[in-house]
């Protein structure tokens, strides 16, 4: 019976319905209204596509059932060995950092959109550093290892990543002044609309959503982000404004000539769990191991992903800067703005 209420309990915490549950058992529904009833009526909503979106893969018989079985194994392991480590970092930073912030926001509508923009520069720098820094790429390559893209991917993540994350977020809003409720009522934006841009086209075929991706990076820019083509690595990395991709360089739209093709350039088996966990891990290991000298040992844990102590690089930026090399003058290709 205990393994019985075990499972019934994590498929209610999967589901998100706990807290709703309890506000209808309570008959009043008037805690709908307040800010933690609102928060109850949202957070099932991506479980919810999850399981739509599925079945729509089922009935246009596109079920990506090898992505569903590897990030459901990934949600199932995270929950065992990472469940309170990020919230525990969120906690320890604010408590370390908010006495020396030179200023401190409140909850108004100004300081939300200030806080907001300091917090997305936040997660591009976590962002960026997980694509350029090898080390952090071996935490954030699961996320980009499934070869097809649906909201099952927003569960894809090494158990590290969380903390990782959210100690550099965390750290460059406090610092910046923006107080602890503020900064919740942000990560919990952010992390809805975070997971929404992973849905696959079972849900929504074309996700530009029209002069809306002008503004805020859509399904169709996270696309993007996934994608293993020259054109398309190592861009997007913002969550919902794409003001800093922007201003670095690193916005790309997505084009209807240029077909996505999702995961990453390593050889891989996408559908083992090991590969798609630890496997990155296991190549930098390797790499660390035959590089010769101490030098170039720590240049493979710090350097980009492709780098090499022999010259030959594959890093993104130089299979990009090639790309564009052979397309120019052959094809309309476009690049960030």
């Amino acid at each position: 019976m205990e393994i019985l209420e075990t499972i019934y309990d994590e498929i209610i915490g999967f589901l998100g319905i706990a807290q709703a549950w309890e506000i209808l058992q309570s008959g009043d529904f008037s805690a709908f209204r307040t800010y933690d009833g609102i928060v109850a009526l949202i957070y099932p909503l991506i479980p919810f596509l999850v399981l739509l979106e599925l079945t729509m893969g089922l009935l246009y018989k596109k079920p990506q059932t090898k992505v569903y079985k590897v990030n459901f194994l990934i949600y199932i392991f995270n929950r065992f060995v990472g469940r309170f480590i990020s919230i525990a970092m969120i906690t320890w930073i604010i408590g370390l950092l908010q006495p020396i912030a030179p200023f401190q926001t409140s909850l108004t509508w100004y300081w939300f959109i200030y806080g907001y923009i300091v917090w997305e520069f936040g997660h591009f720098l976590y962002h960026y550093w997980g694509h350029k820094v090898r080390l952090f790429w071996c935490l954030h390559s699961t996320h980009h290892a499934p070869e097809d893209m649906n909201l099952s991917v927003t569960y894809a993540h090494f158990f590290l990543e969380g903390p990782y994350a959210d100690t550099i977020r965390t750290t460059v809003c406090i610092l910046l002044g923006v107080q602890p409720e503020l900064l919740f009522l942000i990560m919990f934006i952010d992390g809805t609309w975070g997971a929404f841009i992973h849905v696959g086209e079972n849900l929504i075929k074309d996700a530009r959503f029209g002069i809306v991706g002008k503004y805020i990076l859509t399904p169709s820019h996270h696309r993007v982000h996934h994608a293993r083509n020259p054109l398309y690595m190592d861009t997007n990395f913002c969550n919902l404004l794409n003001i800093w991709d922007r201003v670095f360089g690193t916005y790309q739209e997505e084009q209807k000539e240029i077909k996505i093709e999702y995961g990453i350039t390593r050889q891989m088996d996408s559908g083992n769990f090991l590969d798609v966990y630890f496997g990155e891990i296991v190549a930098l290991a390797k790499d660390v191991v035959k590089a010769p000298g101490i030098v170039n040992k720590i240049k493979y844990i710090f350097m980009p992903p492709g780098w090499s102590h022999l010259g030959k690089h594959e890093t993104a930026k130089l299979v990009r800067e090639q790309y564009f090399k052979e397309m120019d003058g052959k094809a309309k290709v476009v690049k960030p703005t």
